[in-house]
């Protein structure tokens, strides 16, 4: 690997752990530049989940007042989003590489839409008076739902996650915005250690990505709050529509 491409690498890491703390969707980011760099897809999509579980572990740790004394809560939550994350992960190392290159576009495409509407979509659930299901089935199997998803492909599962809560619990968004860091963390962390071991990975990937998306999430805790959030998002859409464009065009 040329010092150049270690460098993009880590740069992209870096933005990615900001985001993903932030707004979410740091895949969108990262994948792109490691299939552009010349990575398989799906070897992209392992070393990328991997990379990124150190950079989403800290941005949870960052937002951990938003969730004091709702622990129980979001533990229950944390199950069903281990559940899914297997699930996704089995499905990424059960169909042939042909059924994910596939399907990546469609997904990215789905990513790039939700980070779109995401403005959207935060200004209904500031505005409309929500039910209050913590307990619902319904939200156990959504979370599942999100959760396989991520396992599978793990861009855009915040927003995916601060959407479904949104619309059936009555937290306030930067409480949800602290579940969908610690549920996130535990997809990536879930499905990254099987990725480990049964998947292609490359490892020095995985290193870069780790080490950069640290300050990542870091940065995005501290201070990623305090950033224009519509110039984190039109860089998200950017890049997305250009992986989508790339992707096809390969």
């Amino acid at each position: 690997m040329e010092l150049w491409e270690v460098a993009v690498i880590a740069l992209a890491g870096l933005w990615a752990g900001l985001i993903n703390t932030v707004v979410g969707s740091g895949t969108l980011v990262t994948f792109p530049v490691l299939v552009a760099l010349g990575f398989p897809p799906v070897t992209a999509t392992t070393s990328n989940a991997i990379g990124l579980i150190t950079g989403s572990i800290t941005g949870a740790v960052g937002y951990r007042k938003e969730w004091v004394g709702h622990g129980r809560r979001l533990a229950r939550y944390g199950v069903a989003s281990f559940l899914g994350a297997i699930a996704g992960a089995v499905l990424l190392l059960s169909l042939p590489p042909d059924a994910f290159e596939t399907i990546v576009p469609v997904l990215v495409g789905l990513s790039v839409v939700l980070v779109a509407v995401q403005p959207l979509l935060a200004r209904l659930l500031r505005n409309r008076e929500r039910p209050d299901r913590t307990s619902s089935p319904v939200l156990y199997l959504l979370i599942f739902l999100v959760g396989v998803y991520g396992g599978y492909f793990t861009a855009a599962q915040g927003i995916m996650l601060v959407g479904v809560m949104g619309l059936l619990v009555a937290d306030p968004l930067q409480r949800l915005n602290a579940f969908k860091n610690t549920l996130a963390s535990v997809v990536n962390l879930v499905a990254g250690v099987i990725y480990a071991v049964v998947a292609p990975v490359d490892w020095a990937v995985v290193g870069i990505i780790a080490v950069s998306s640290i300050a990542g999430g870091l940065l995005g805790a501290k201070v990623g709050r305090r950033l224009p959030p519509a110039l984190l998002r039109a860089v998200i859409i950017v890049i997305g529509i250009a992986a989508v464009v790339f992707l096809l065009v390969e």
